[in-house]
């Protein structure tokens, strides 16, 4: 029996000082003729969405719930001196998650051969039982796909294939990224490893080695060894890797980014047969693409005049890469989503369990190996 509404998460920054999130009631949304309704079976908790559902500014040790069911509603306050930078979101009730799977329920009349259809998307809103997009916009995936194995077919995947896109436009040969065993990280090992391209992985742990090696890594430097910047050198020397992508922003007490910059001049240098005081003439890019540390980023210029710091973020990029590449992009997503993309999930929870303070805390780690997927219309 199909339903007659839809139901969503919300994120709300009150005048309080809070942060709430709840479960609304809401119409089910009708398609127009390039459009198509999917009912959303999945979708993963990343990263990305904490930004708005629970915000950089949120103290988690007040989270408090009350309700039950559909009135479930999850209370934290605003750490103190924050609230400034809440103010654009004051009293805004903003829907979260940007990504899913789900099947075509109805299609506007152009796309009415979608429907049944098992699809990806990355639209915005995906906290919700319903969701009205672009065909377009859909990754429609091979018959055999779940929505499970579709729900994670964005964000991670693409980001992955846009590091390699990267380092193809700006003429580097190979890579470095931090935060290495992440599903991301595990998706990045696969792609150079089948794409033969020289990878390096930095990691904070000896079991994230041994994970990394059962896939197939070659260059893994742990943060945690003495050695670790020795073998960072060692590892860029043997592959010429000049690029690097950290998803932390602050690893390594704030100072990652600036080893994998010193690391990278410190191998060119050796190759140099003549002084310059300004430094190698090696360009030396690292691009920061996440936050998973929040403690500041913290240079010690050692690396030379030649070298580029700066943000990435999925979405510019692809306006580069084009749009017969990131058609190829797609493609190769939906083709490997069973092998090269695949994730594993800690626990499938409903929207109540997504709004209980325990497992607030837990997904608001973002621990390494653990991932939250949401099922809006489990019980």
């Amino acid at each position: 029996m199909r339903e007659e509404f839809s139901r969503e998460i919300r994120s709300t920054v009150t005048s309080e000082g809070t942060i709430e999130i709840s479960i609304v009631k809401s119409d089910k949304p009708k398609p127009s003729e390039d459009e198509v309704l999917i009912k959303v079976e999945a979708c993963p908790i990343n990263p990305s969405d904490l930004g708005l559902l629970i915000s950089f500014a949120a103290d988690l040790d007040t989270v408090s719930v009350s309700g039950s069911g559909n009135a479930t509603v999850a209370k934290m306050k605003i750490h103190e001196g924050l609230m400034k930078q809440m103010k654009p979101r004051l009293g805004k009730s903003m829907k979260v998650g940007n990504e899913g799977g789900g099947v075509v329920e109805d299609a506007g009349a152009k796309f009415k051969h979608l429907i049944g259809k098992t699809v990806g998307l990355a639209g915005g809103a995906m906290y919700s039982r319903y969701r009205c997009v672009k065909a377009s916009s859909c990754l429609v995936m091979n018959d055999d796909t779940t929505t499970t194995e579709a729900a994670s077919s964005f964000v991670n995947p693409l980001t992955a294939l846009g590091f390699i896109e990267t380092m193809k436009l700006e003429n580097h040969s190979a890579l470095i990224n931090t935060a290495a065993a992440s599903a991301l990280g595990q998706m990045l090992v696969k792609i150079c490893k089948a794409d033969s391209i020289p990878l390096i992985n930095i990691v904070r742990k000896s079991e994230h080695v041994d994970l990394l090696k059962t896939l197939g890594a070659k260059h893994i430097c742990n943060t945690g060894d003495s050695e670790f910047l020795n073998k960072l050198v060692d590892a860029i020397v043997e592959t010429g890797a000049t690029l690097g992508f950290d998803a932390t922003g602050g690893g390594n007490e704030g100072k990652l980014v600036g080893q994998m910059l010193s690391a990278m001049e410190i191998a060119a240098n050796k190759t140099v047969t003549q002084y310059s005081r300004y430094g190698s003439d090696t360009y030396k890019q690292v691009y920061i693409y996440g936050g998973l540390d929040q403690s500041p980023t913290v240079l010690n210029r050692s690396f030379g005049m030649q070298w580029g710091l700066g943000g990435w973020l999925l979405t510019p990029w692809i306006g580069k890469f084009g749009m017969e590449t990131f058609q190829k992009m797609r493609q190769r997503v939906a083709d490997e989503i069973k092998t090269t993309f695949a994730t594993n999930y800690t626990k499938t929870i409903s929207f109540q369990e997504m709004l209980q303070p325990e497992i607030i805390k837990k997904y608001a780690k973002q621990a390494t190996g653990e991932k939250y997927l949401v099922n809006p219309h489990k019980d």
